[in-house]
């Protein structure tokens, strides 16, 4: 039977990386009104703190976790301290993620090593740290941050459209692996967003303009519209849905 508790998170504890600001934020923001107990992560832990005391005013209930998902020895100690001190980690958001623009055969090769160990190896690194940990459980929701770039390119993001490409492959392989274990691993794949990191691309018109027209429900992404789509593979409701990318674009994907 359905009915709203279906679609609830009451009760559950939920990891999002990179939840400072941005998509992270409110991805953080729609689990916690889903009634989820938040855990915020980033490596500002001065930003972090006001970040987690401005949702709790509005009421909800939040954590902050400050430490680097880059690195695998500050990640297990982190999720360690978590479930110690708070509860078991049922629902992880890998968001974490950066950008740099550049055409390919001038790209600097550290900006590359930059992109792949955020966007890429935080995946794997956080992902085992809870996975192991979901395995003894036999329960979780893992949802990795794609992007309309793990499916199209644009000009100057090559190696950003390789690490895109790498979070859809990453996702259906750790769905195939924990899947017998009880836990679901997908993909949510965010088109053009409105968030501090695109502010200078709103505001440029030519690009605006393209964007809007490429876009089949003809305008920007709202930031709020990508929490429903998150509290749904969460969810009960999502049970069965497992290795899947779910994009969020207002159409971009389904047009050339």
């Amino acid at each position: 039977m359905i009915d709203a508790s279906t679609f609830r998170l009451d009760g559950k504890l939920a990891l999002v990386t990179g939840s400072s600001a941005g998509i992270g934020l409110a991805l953080a923001r729609g689990l916690a009104q889903a009634g989820a107990t938040v855990v915020l992560n980033g490596r500002d832990a001065a930003k972090l703190e006001a970040t987690r005391a401005q949702l709790a005013a509005e009421g909800l209930r939040v954590h902050a976790s400050a430490f680097d998902v880059t690195d695998a020895a500050q990640a297990e100690t982190a999720v360690a301290a978590i479930e110690a001190g708070i509860a078991p980690v049922e629902i992880l958001v890998n968001n974490a993620g950066i950008q740099r623009r550049g055409a390919f055969h001038e790209f600097a090769t550290n900006d590359w090593a930059d992109i792949m160990r955020t966007n890429v190896d935080s995946l794997f690194i956080v992902g085992q740290a809870v996975a192991r940990r979901m395995v003894t459980r036999r329960r979780g929701r893992i949802i990795n941050i794609a992007s309309v770039q793990s499916e199209l390119g644009r000009p100057g993001i090559a190696p950003y459209a390789a690490s895109k490409g790498a979070v859809k492959m990453l996702t259906k392989g750790m769905a195939i692996d924990l899947g017998p274990h009880g836990i679901t691993v997908n993909g949510l794949g965010p088109g053009y967003f409105k968030t501090e990191l695109t502010a200078k691309l709103v505001a440029d018109e030519t690009f605006s303009g393209w964007l809007i027209n490429r876009t089949p429900s003809r305008r920007w992404g709202e930031v709020d519209e990508l929490a429903p789509a998150c509290v749904f593979l969460a969810s009960d409701a999502a049970a069965f849905v497992n290795g899947h990318i779910l994009y969020v674009d207002g159409g971009v994907t389904a047009t050339l």
